[in-house]
């Protein structure tokens, strides 16, 4: 495993870098809002198309992108995004139940919402031929859905036609003209739920957002009958009956990750200065916390605004990024460097960009923290191997 910062401009750093070379990129860019007068977050660099055109350069064929937005601003990243040649794929959302409302309420109401989401833009480079023919090819193409599924409550999957099962699920021997009991089905995977669009921080408001969800509550049988059709595809046959699904689901369906913690922003800075900088809680980068009169700002090492928790990214690098043989992902806008920490703990190479030098310090001593964790989790899976 290796871990390369670059202290400049991200355009002229990756200029220098060699084309397909990068499995994946998972970024934080600056939302663009002029967040607490910082210059660097009103720059227009992450709406710009030649950054997002020389990602793609770098980006192997199949390569995936994931980029946090502000949701003020996440339409003109994803434009950006798209206009550089990129595929929109899908957007994540990251929803949490810290925050507050930045608008104070008056005769006219108020002018913002409470702030309680994070939209993450996903992207894949394009490629000729199939997704099996360039994953042959480059290794890319498809996300590490085995690697990343929500464990089931218990840890056991449910039995077909239980309360916790979430089927009927993908058609096996189905076959064109095949309905009723002809057609197979898979059961629950004994690695856990299909990973979702959708993350959460587990806080108590936003699983109350998630009530127990029964689905469809009963058979739905001999709704529909053969049909004579003059269509070029003939007649239609008898639709097949719809099962229950008897799923009693709520946010247990979705991966969860707290907001970062002190111990994770300081991770690895033990011997660093601290200063009253930064923020005083852990929300994201587009909203600025109120706070109380006469409220003094906590001494850190890591005074960088917008630090993103440690096991989100992890779980992002492992969903985007191949997870055999040498791997690399991508970061052209650093910051305090939780992408590297997140790929380090996965095992991968790391490239970050970010033209702060104190910010490249943070991110190098965090990265080097997280390398020699993921080299003790190694050791002892090493160790209970042989003792097995």
């Amino acid at each position: 495993m290796t871990m390369t910062h670059y202290l400049g401009d991200c355009l002229e750093v990756m200029r220098s870098l060699p084309s397909d070379s990068v499995d994946a990129v998972v970024t934080d860019p600056p939302y663009e809002l002029g967040f607490m007068g910082k210059a660097w977050d009103k720059s227009g660099i992450a709406f710009q198309v030649e950054v997002w055109a020389e990602v793609l350069r770098l980006a192997k064929p199949g390569a995936f992108l994931l980029a946090f937005g502000g949701t003020r601003t996440v339409h003109r990243l994803t434009c950006a995004i798209e206009d550089a040649g990129w595929e929109i794929r899908d957007s994540i959302m990251w929803i949490y139940g810290q925050g507050f409302p930045k608008s104070k309420n008056g005769k006219w109401g108020g002018t913002a919402c409470k702030p309680a989401h994070e939209p993450i833009v996903m992207a894949r480079k394009p490629f000729d031929g199939t997704v099996a023919e360039n994953f042959a090819k480059w290794g890319t193409g498809g996300l590490n859905i085995d690697g990343c599924r929500v464990e089931w409550p218990g840890g056991q999957p449910p039995e077909i036609g239980t309360p916790g099962w979430g089927g009927p699920s993908k058609k096996l021997t189905a076959a064109p003209g095949q309905i009723g009991e002809t057609v197979g089905r898979t059961g629950p995977s004994d690695l856990g739920r299909w990973p979702a669009n959708v993350i959460h921080d587990g806080a108590d408001e936003v699983l109350a957002a998630f009530p127990e969800a029964p689905g469809q509550q009963g058979d739905l049988r001999g709704q529909s009958r053969k049909r004579v059709s003059r269509g070029i595809y003939g007649d239609m046959p008898v639709a097949p009956d719809a099962l229950a699904r008897k799923d009693s689901g709520s946010a247990a369906r979705f991966f969860y990750c707290a907001k970062a913690s002190t111990k994770d922003r300081e991770a690895g800075l033990d011997d660093f200065e601290r200063s009253a900088a930064g923020m005083v809680s852990n929300t994201s980068g587009q909203h600025i916390t109120r706070r109380e009169a006469g409220r003094k700002l906590p001494k850190r090492a890591n005074t960088h605004p917008t630090v993103k928790p440690t096991e989100l990214m992890r779980y992002l690098c492992q969903l985007v990024t191949p997870f055999y043989g040498t791997r690399v992902v991508l970061d052209p806008f650093e910051g305090s460097g939780s992408t590297g920490r997140g790929a380090a703990l996965n095992g991968f190479d790391y490239i970050g960009i970010d033209d702060d030098p104190n910010h490249i310090a943070i991110a190098r001593a965090r990265g080097t923290h997280a390398e020699r964790a993921f080299d003790a989790m190694r050791q002892q899976a090493m160790k209970l191997r042989e003792t097995a």
